[in-house]
């Protein structure tokens, strides 16, 4: 049932022309969970969204990140997509960014948020057009226990500070946290609390740590 509502959901996005502009490209090569390479040389972050990230040098890489990899790659290498812009084009590396459809029509940022193979992870300076559609993903993902979401996750601290203005969730020691002014701070009692809100975590103080209930597979990289 709920699934029915979230493809209803994103279908009432798309049934407006002005939500459809962007241009359809060949994906040549996939990245990670989260960043694809296009077959005329363009990279593309996909936006909204923050998959687990893989570490190419010494392998320590985040919690479930060769999963996230393989799913987008089974998804889109190979395929044709259709690219959909909100605001900014770009991000400081110079990867586009955007919101990648499939095909059939699937939205490839939100599958891997359904799966619990990503989080959401919004910017102020951009419209997020597709928040409230996102935020169900995650929480649908969140209440099955699916990817991320079926981990343990070790709490760190006995409250959390999110910040309006950058919306991400800090620990109350963290550097970021604390020099956030009072008029941007939010309090939250738990991390889930802070997802829900649509907040991301500090990637210094990493507030939400995962832990593996079994040892990570590192089979077909």
């Amino acid at each position: 049932m709920k699934s029915a509502a979230l493809t209803l959901l994103l279908a009432l996005f798309l049934a407006s022309p002005s939500q459809c502009s962007g241009d359809s490209a060949l994906v040549r090569q996939v990245y990670d969970g989260d960043t694809i390479l296009l077959a005329d040389g363009r990279k593309v972050r996909y936006l909204g969204i923050d998959a687990p990230e893989i570490d190419h040098e010494d392998g320590r890489s985040e919690v479930l990140a060769w999963e996230a990899l393989r799913f987008n790659r089974r998804l889109v290498k190979g395929n044709s997509v259709r690219l959909e812009f909100d605001g900014e084009k770009k991000d400081r590396y110079g990867r586009l960014l955007a919101y990648v459809f499939l095909p059939d029509g699937g939205m490839v940022n939100a599958l891997l948020l359904k799966h619990g193979l990503a989080h959401v992870l919004f910017f102020p300076s951009i419209s997020n057009r597709y928040r409230e559609f996102f935020l169900r993903c995650q929480q649908e993902a969140m209440e099955s226990g699916k990817g991320l979401w079926g981990k343990s996750v070790k709490r760190i601290a006995p409250y959390y500070l999110g910040n309006r203005r950058t919306l991400r969730f800090h620990t109350p020691q963290c550097p970021f946290g604390r020099k956030t002014a009072p008029r941007n701070r939010i309090r939250f009692k738990t991390w889930r609390e802070a997802f829900a809100a649509g907040y991301s975590p500090c990637r210094r103080c990493r507030p939400w740590a995962l832990m593996e209930r079994s040892a990570p597979s590192t089979s077909g990289r």
